[in-house]
């Protein structure tokens, strides 16, 4: 029931501040802080990804031009425009890290149900790419990548039951992708789903060793013997199902076991694909059907690339864009919560569009969205496909 509370103090009243404090405990975030504690600073920077604030400045600005509503929305005082960037610039960002992986592991059981992915199949499947967010090496000095480009590296695993984010790894940019798969925690009878940056078939090894299944696509140049083929149904584009034994010296080495070889011909974009995979229990059509959905994880990193706060930094040392970075996944997991607590049928764009504007308001957020009559145009294609209604 709504209790006359501001919708930005609705946002944040779905985030546990005894969870938080946790975390702040954890790496001494509050020690020798008089004024400014860390959930000020979470508030402040949540309130910049909710309404797209462009800097520090116009943070600070936006809030301090309703002083008397300031302490509705949970800030203790106004705020100061040094203190904030001091404290984007000093606190540790690994505090928003641990408190995001916890936010984790309270949204994925919302979306576990979520099967609009691939029918008939359960257990658990994954994407695992990353991607590169730009920065000026002239201004983000320790971001190096290029001779003249700065850069660093989300490594973002995407749980593709509700296209939920379970683990984001960051690096600086020189960080070849493979290396990422050292850090990537496997769980046994789950599948990952790559492109064939990630063939490393030592480490590949390793994530079969576990127990756990992956499909890529396999390279031109890898050496193999075919050793049994089973029969597909070529009208669906299927053209090969094989059983095959790395031949390479290093490889064979590497990944002593058999493997699995589909080949799958997409009449609409006319391109052939070659799988590679260490699972026999699935269908050659299914696994072509998994590794389509590799895909979701790009229109996941184009949405959160265009519709959240993770291009335009709001400090210039790399613990203000690391701890912007986690607060951005905190902000999208607080809407992905949000949208389920109080059955949102509106897509995350247009949640994320209409709390922008709804901040300072006082109305409760289930009359908010359930009286706002959209008329829906076209579909964008790069976001429909995604389970939280991109």
């Amino acid at each position: 029931m709504y209790d006359g509370s501001y919708v930005f103090r609705q946002i944040t009243g779905v985030l546990s501040r005894y969870d938080f404090e946790q975390c702040v405990d954890v790496y001494n975030g509050n020690r020798f802080v008089k004024s400014f504690p860390c959930w000020q600073q979470f508030l402040c920077l949540i309130f910049g990804q909710l309404t797209f604030r462009e800097s520090t400045r116009s943070i600070v600005l936006c809030l301090n031009a309703h002083p008397k509503k300031l302490y509705h929305l949970g800030f203790a005082t106004t705020i100061k425009l040094s203190t904030l960037y001091y404290a984007n610039e000093q606190r540790d960002w690994r505090i928003y890290e641990a408190f995001a992986q916890m936010l984790i592991k309270r949204v994925r059981p919302l979306y576990q149900d979520d099967r609009s992915f691939l029918e008939g199949l359960d257990g658990a499947f994954y994407a695992f790419d990353s991607t590169t967010i730009d920065l000026c090496l002239a201004v983000f000095t320790w971001a190096h990548f290029r001779e003249h480009k700065g850069a660093v590296k989300a490594h973002v695993l995407l749980a593709l039951r509700g296209n939920l984010p379970v683990f984001i790894h960051i690096t600086d940019g020189t960080v070849h992708d493979v290396n990422a798969l050292d850090m990537l925690p496997i769980e046994p009878g789950a599948c990952y789903i790559m492109d064939r940056g990630y063939i490393d078939f030592r480490r590949l090894y390793d994530i079969h060793e576990k127990g756990a299944f992956f499909i890529t696509r396999m390279k031109r140049n890898t050496q193999y013997t075919r050793l049994y083929s089973r029969r597909v149904d070529r009208s669906q584009g299927l053209r090969c199902d094989q059983t095959i034994r790395l031949t390479g010296i290093k490889a064979q080495k590497d990944y002593p076991d058999l493997l699995r070889r589909v080949k799958f011909y997409d009449s609409e974009t006319k391109n052939t694909y070659v799988f590679l995979t260490n699972n026999f229990i699935l269908t050659a059509q299914q696994i072509a059907d998994l590794y389509k959905q590799r895909w979701q994880i790009e229109l996941f990193f184009k949405w959160i690339k265009g519709h959240l706060k993770i291009t335009v930094f709001w400090g210039e040392s790399e613990n203000a864009v690391r701890t912007q970075i986690w607060v951005a996944v905190c902000t999208y997991l607080a809407v992905a919560i949000l949208k389920k607590q109080w059955r949102i049928e509106q897509s995350m764009y247009d949640i994320l569009q209409i709390l922008s504007t709804s901040a300072f308001e006082k109305i409760g957020l289930q009359e908010l969205f359930s009286k706002i009559d959209l008329q829906k145009p076209e579909p964008d294609p790069d976001f429909s496909a995604l389970g939280l209604g991109f």
